[in-house]
């Protein structure tokens, strides 16, 4: 991992240069999913079936279900069992963001009405393949379920037509009716325009590698998508002489196994402590079994920042707007209103973020690549449009039609004018 001071003269050109290095890695593939994307939007599953045989050496779109069934009665009850767990936790703490309308009527009695309408159809985007997550059904799923949305599918990318059977229980959990063994950019495009076999949808959600950001984006307008961009993965971790370095080493490769592309930084204003946490790094990569994608994401993109003000490490840390915070300081409770920008924040020692990936109950699909900056987690808010409803009465709009007139000819708008006149 790179290690940079904020002494240095240049430190926040060398900052912004690394962290735009690693935006570029992941913005360059959209030009190379816009192929796919047409060819699936013109060839529907004939093209959908070419590039799940060449990417996943899969030939099935819909697995049946017996598959399904074969597949959930092998698992583990264990893994049933967490399963379970986790999805009450999620299931209970997104209850809590239900929406209430808003109904407002004036002294002229005029009524004004604001309904939260649940989406009809959403997509939900599960990694498969290489890497299988049953935590991201329940995170995507759950609080669709919760905001009311009528049809909920799955698009889960399986090798060799085989889907993981934790990801399969944890659809069966949810409810989940339709389910297809697709993945990357093709299955983007096949749930945005619709197959003979797969019907489009409203929205997709979820998170995946670069490819998946990319065709999410380039589909944006077509469908709808997050308002955010939801992958590759992030965590920064603030430390002090305080922190255990066997601990946050653990984290930052916690985060690094996820992809080659995903950011591990550590910010730090004890140098003794990075240079432990960096052997510790060392030490525990030789006993993972995604030692190659962890290295080169902790290569390519990790970063250690040595700062000596608590004051720069918040502003750092605004400026990175990580997806993943861990205040892993003593005095984190001093950091906390100040921070603006990171997906969720893990504070504490024992607030380690691969909790918030499972069973704590917040949400784990959230904001990268700088883009918490504007915008948050998945949440029961995604699956609602809002609806303004509006009732004039006739005193309404006798009252408050000659502004309206007033305002639309200072506008040039004598149609909108002419349009009021006519009811008054």
């Amino acid at each position: 991992m790179k290690i940079i001071n904020s002494k240095s003269k240049d430190f926040e050109k060398i900052l912004d240069k690394l962290l735009l290095q690693r935006k570029k890695k992941v913005q360059s593939n959209s030009v190379s999913v816009s192929s796919i994307i047409n060819d699936v939007k013109k060839n529907g599953d004939r093209a959908l079936l070419k590039y799940e045989k060449r990417f996943n050496k899969n030939n099935i779109i819909i697995p049946n279900s017996k598959q399904i069934n074969k597949s959930i009665k092998s698992l583990n009850k264990k893994v049933k069992q967490a399963i379970d767990l986790a999805y009450s936790r999620i299931y209970k703490f997104h209850s809590l963001q239900k929406f209430k309308n808003i109904s407002y009527k004036d002294n002229l009695k005029n009524k004004i009405e604001y309904k939260y309408i649940p989406l009809e159809s959403v997509a939900i985007y599960v990694p498969g393949s290489s890497a299988s997550y049953p935590s991201s059904v329940l995170m995507n799923a759950i609080p669709a379920i919760v905001a009311g949305v009528k049809r909920i599918i799955m698009i889960n990318p399986g090798f060799k037509g085989r889907q993981n059977p934790a990801v399969l229980y944890a659809a069966r959990k949810c409810k989940i009716k339709e389910i297809y063994s697709i993945g990357g950019p093709s299955a983007i495009a096949a749930v945005t325009y619709g197959t003979k076999k797969i019907n489009k949808v409203n929205k997709i959600v979820g998170p995946g590698n670069a490819y998946v950001a990319a065709a999410k984006k380039e589909v944006f307008g077509d469908v709808g998508i997050e308002g955010m961009t939801a992958g590759p993965s992030e965590i920064t971790i603030v430390s002090d002489k305080f922190s255990n370095p066997e601990w946050v080493a653990s984290d930052l490769i916690g985060q690094a196994e996820h992809d080659n592309h995903a950011q591990c930084i550590l910010i730090s204003k004890n140098m003794s402590l990075i240079y432990k946490v960096k052997k510790e790094i060392t030490k525990q990569l030789r006993d993972i079994p995604r030692v190659s994608v962890a290295r080169k994401s902790l290569r390519n993109n990790g970063i250690i920042i040595h700062i000596n003000s608590d004051k720069q490490i918040i502003n750092v840390v605004n400026k990175i707007a990580p997806e993943h915070l861990e205040l892993n300081i003593k005095n984190y409770k001093s950091f906390v209103s100040k921070i603006k920008n990171a997906g969720s924040i893990c504070l504490g020692k024992y607030a380690v973020m691969a909790m918030t990936d499972y069973n704590v109950g917040s949400n784990h699909v959230l904001p990268t690549n700088g883009s918490a900056k504007y915008s948050s987690g998945v949440s029961v808010n995604e699956f609602y449009k809002r609806i303004s409803y509006i009732n004039l009465s006739k005193k309404g709009i006798e009252s408050l039609g000659p502004s309206v007139i007033t305002l639309a000819n200072y506008e040039g708008l004598a149609g909108h004018a002419q349009s009021v006149k006519k009811k008054n």
